[in-house]
C-alpha cells in the first residue's frame, strides 16, 4: 500500500468539481442588476479560485468596499438559488476519494467559497463525509490568509499537502510551509502553477493517489 501524507487538504472549485456554469450566470446576475456589462464565458476561469469580492472589485473597478459588499450580495441571492447546484463533479474524482477513505487517508477541504455553499456541494455529490473539516473563506481574506489560520489553529499539520488549480493554492501552502500540489484540469494553466511554485504537478486525479511517491 502507498504510503500517504497525514492530510491531504483539497480546493473545492476547479479542483474537486466544476462550478463554472452556475458561477457564470450568478457573477452575470449581479453584473447586470448594477449596470455593468456582462461577462463573457470565456473568462470565467480567471474568476474562479480568488474570493469573490476580490473578483467583484476587479470586475466593477470599484473602490467602494460597500458597493463590492452589494455586487456580492446579489451573486449570492442567484448562486443559493440555482447556481452552487449547477456544478459538475470531475470525472474520477468519486473513486479517487472513496479510495483514499478506503485507505484511511485523512482529506479536508480548504475553499474560498462560503462554507455553507461548500457543504451543500459537498453533499450533492455524496462527498462530505469523505473530508474531517470543511473551511470557507471569509470576505477580504486571502486564501494564505484562511489557510494560513487553519494551521496556526491545529487544525492542518505542517506536513499536510494543499492540492489545487490555482496559483493562490500553491501560494497559501507556501506561506504556511505546506507541499503544493497543483491539478491541470481545473481553471489554473499548467504555467500558472509552475509560475507559483507547485512542488507537483497533478494531471489527472489517480495521480493523487500516488503523490507521496513524487515527493
Amino acid at each position: 500500500m502507498v504510503k500517504m501524507p497525514s492530510l491531504l487538504i483539497f480546493d473545492l472549485d476547479g479542483t474537486l468539481s466544476d462550478p463554472a456554469v452556475g458561477v457564470l450566470r450568478s457573477i452575470n446576475h449581479s453584473l447586470s442588476y448594477f449596470g455593468y456589462p456582462e461577462l463573457p464565458p470565456e473568462c470565467i476561469s480567471e474568476c474562479i479560485g480568488p474570493p469573490i469580492d476580490h473578483t467583484f472589485a476587479r470586475l466593477s473597478g470599484s473602490t467602494d468596499a460597500a458597493h463590492v459588499r452589494e455586487l456580492v450580495a446579489k451573486y449570492r441571492e442567484g448562486y443559493s438559488d440555482v447556481g452552487y447546484a449547477e456544478n459538475v463533479l470531475y470525472d474520477r474524482i468519486a473513486d479517487v476519494l472513496a479510495t483514499l477513505h478506503a485507505r484511511d487517508v485523512s482529506m479536508g477541504v480548504c475553499t474560498s467559497k462560503r462554507v455553507d455553499f461548500a457543504e451543500r456541494i459537498l453533499t450533492m455529490f455524496a462527498l462530505r463525509s469523505n473530508s474531517r473539516f470543511v473551511s470557507g473563506g471569509e470576505d477580504g481574506a486571502s486564501k494564505a490568509e484562511h489557510l494560513g489560520n487553519l494551521v496556526n489553529d491545529g487544525v492542518v499539520p505542517k506536513h499536510a499537502i494543499m492540492i489545487g488549480d490555482r496559483a493562490v493554492d500553491s501560494e497559501a501552502a507556501h506561506h504556511s510551509g505546506l507541499t503544493s500540489a497543483g491539478v491541470v484540469w481545473g481553471h489554473g494553466s499548467e504555467a500558472e502553477l509552475r509560475w507559483a511554485g507547485a512542488h507537483h504537478l497533478l494531471f489527472a486525479p489517480r495521480e493523487i493517489l500516488v503523490i507521496d511517491r513524487q515527493r
